[in-house]
């Protein structure tokens, strides 16, 4: 009996062990193979703003990712958390990159830089985080 147990025992350990494919050495490695660079953008417009002036920076915005190849991905959306811990930020604009070359090429590119020229005179607040996907 216990020569069958040992058996299954040897058996089971065995199969468990495999595994050829090598797990990543570490977390930056992986961000780098297999991640993406999230960017959020959390502004609060100024009182003073209208809504038409609230819908060209979001228009603006949305033209990016046209203009910029870089941007991978781009969505965008208004806050409605019943919660009301949003401290004013009303718009999320969420962007994402291969990279953080791709960012900091975004951040630089004229047409980054002309969408603060329009975005400016109307954001009372601006939050923005980046990331790397897990």
């Amino acid at each position: 009996m216990k020569i069958k147990f040992l058996t299954l025992f040897m058996l089971i350990l065995a199969g468990c062990n495999t595994s050829t494919k090598e797990a990543p050495k570490n977390e930056t490695e992986m961000e780098k193979t297999t991640s993406h660079l999230r960017h959020v953008v959390l502004f609060q417009f100024k009182d003073t703003s209208t809504p038409k002036d609230v819908a060209a920076v979001e228009a603006a915005f949305g033209e990016l990712p046209s203009k910029i190849s870089e941007i991978k991905g781009f969505e965008w959306g208004l806050n409605n958390s019943p919660e009301n811990l949003n401290k004013g930020l009303t718009h999320c604009f969420f962007l994402t990159f291969d990279s953080e070359k791709d960012r900091d090429t975004y951040l630089t590119h004229p047409a980054h830089v002309a969408f603060g020229d329009v975005a400016g005179p109307h954001i009372q607040d601006v939050v923005v985080v980046d990331y790397w996907m897990k």
